[in-house]
């Protein structure tokens, strides 16, 4: 057995011969393995295999190594002026602020396709499909010479990021880069989301979501409690219940050596198993109680006609509101009840009860025990909390919210542009990152009028000339140049092209 080699064309093919002895005569057949790609890595591409390996000793054929980028990708590109400003901004933020050094604790064996994909991501909301095409007229392509963006070699790259080994390296370094930061991680808000989907694998399922029903996977994030930074994600099929997720959060967090101090959880987090568990393992909570609850009902009996006086009155974000504590049993657990009244949500519905009343000639009784139900509200904490406190504390779980928009906006988490259960992971985990990098921008950018996308499509205006060996930017205007300078970040008149 053994390779031949012909040229055609200017073009190298090779063919795999074996030779077979009947008698005294000798025959030989061949196997074309198509066109040499690399002839001393033994990668190949024909039409039946794609590119592939193949190991003359072994006679066994394999999968390309993730680094290798075919000559006719790298040689490609000819553009010669480049959208510049959006993709050089996105990696001096990444390299400045140590995300980079996170991305590259993952140890993909293409960084450039995958620093190449995180800035995709951020920078543009369209499917993967078009990501190759991006890159071709992006200062990405200069940043990320070597990024393989085909279809197919985006699908092994989520398949590979997904896996537990790369994600169980991405949070290997990325927890110590949030100490490093001053993140408290004891602190933390666990909330889901649903990703509707209507691809075919074993996480989509049928939920429903406040009545509304709808195929999708469920995602679970776990962020900082004060800032609202995303330390972990989770996922699970979309029929899983919300209540049975935040335990294995927190032991996962705990297993990677992150201990829960701290949680804000949400209403439907509020279980026996998991009240359990917060206690038993000492992590103080706080949560909104149902209204369906039987707890709900005994509270506001015995404590509505004493909620309204002026020892219970407190100010909040420029309102002011009905705050009483009540010490509790919760699930056979000393805890504590705040039974609240937002006296502007009252204020807002009494017009409309009014005038219902009038129209459907309901009587007074019934409008004074409506009336009296509006803006109600209970928390449920493990901690005796002050009660000026505790609607500063229960509403930074806004954050989460925040957090699932980003994603939804800015980070590409919908629609679903993946087909498989594996590709889906490692989508997961390219969104966590751009959402990570994206809410940290925004921080940055809350004292001004900019937010993440005016901000990338401004600088996405100022473009470059490429050269053989120089890249030169061109002229930013006012709104760029505001934008490196609040940033700190440097634009020089001239990049020196890196030899690849």
């Amino acid at each position: 057995m053994y390779i031949a080699y012909d040229i055609k064309n200017g073009v190298k093919y090779a063919k795999l011969y074996t030779s077979h002895r009947k008698g005294q005569e000798t025959s030989k057949e061949y196997i074309n393995l198509g066109r040499v790609l690399d002839e001393e890595r033994g990668i190949y591409k024909n039409r039946e295999r794609g590119v592939f390996t193949f190991d003359l000793d072994s006679n066994t054929y394999g999968e390309a190594p993730v680094d290798f980028v075919p000559e006719l990708i790298t040689k490609s590109h000819t553009e010669l002026l480049l959208d510049f400003g959006d993709a050089f901004f996105l990696d001096s933020y990444m390299r400045n602020y140590g995300f980079m050094d996170v991305i590259d604790a993952i140890e993909y064996g293409n960084p450039d396709t995958l620093k190449a994909m995180i800035c995709y991501y951020i920078l543009c909301s369209t499917a993967n499909c078009h990501a190759g095409t991006w890159w071709e007229g992006s200062y990405a392509s200069i940043l990320y010479p070597k990024a393989n963006l085909t279809s197919q070699r985006i699908s092994d790259f989520l398949a590979t990021i997904g896996d537990e080994e790369h994600q169980r390296r991405l949070f290997k370094a990325y927890f110590p880069f949030l100490k490093t930061c001053g993140y408290n991680l004891s602190s933390i808000l666990i909330d889901s989301t649903g990703l509707p989907n209507s691809i075919h694998f074993s996480l989509t399922a049928i939920n429903n979501h406040a009545g509304e029903i709808s195929n999708e996977v469920r995602l679970i994030y776990v962020i900082q409690q004060e800032t609202g930074m995303p330390i972990y994600f989770r996922y699970c099929h979309g029929n899983v219940i919300d209540a049975n997720t935040v335990p294995r959060c927190i032991k996962e967090l705990e297993a990677q050596g992150v201990s829960t101090k701290f949680a804000i959880i949400d209403a439907g987090y509020f279980t026996h198993e998991n009240v359990d568990i917060l206690f038993e393992n000492d992590i103080a909570f706080i949560t909104r109680l149902q209204e369906n609850r039987k707890l709900y009902k005994e509270i506001v009996n015995d404590n509505i006609n004493t909620l309204e006086s002026k020892e219970n009155m407190i100010r909040y974000n420029g309102k002011f509101a009905y705050l009483k504590r009540i010490a509790c049993d919760v699930y056979g657990h000393p805890g504590f009840a705040y039974l609240g009244l937002d006296i502007s949500n009252r204020a807002d519905s009494t017009e409309k009860i009014f005038r219902r009343a009038t129209a459907d000639n309901i009587s007074v009784e019934d409008v004074f025990n409506e009336l009296k139900m509006k803006g109600v509200f209970i928390l449920i904490s493990s901690r005796d909390l002050e009660l000026k406190d505790v609607l500063p504390l229960y509403y930074t779980r806004t954050q989460i919210e925040q957090i699932f928009d980003i994603g939804k906006n800015y980070a590409n988490f919908l629609p679903l542009n993946v087909q498989t259960e594996v590709t889906f992971r490692g989508h997961l985990v390219l969104t966590f990152i751009a959402t990570a990098i994206v809410k940290q921008i925004q921080k940055t950018l809350q004292p001004t009028s900019e937010n993440p996308i005016s901000m990338f499509m401004a600088l996405r205006n100022q473009k470059c000339k490429v050269y053989d060996k120089v890249v030169i930017p061109q002229e930013q205007v006012k709104r760029a140049n505001d934008c490196y300078k609040l940033f700190k970040i440097e634009c020089s008149t001239s990049i020196t092209r890196q030899a690849t």
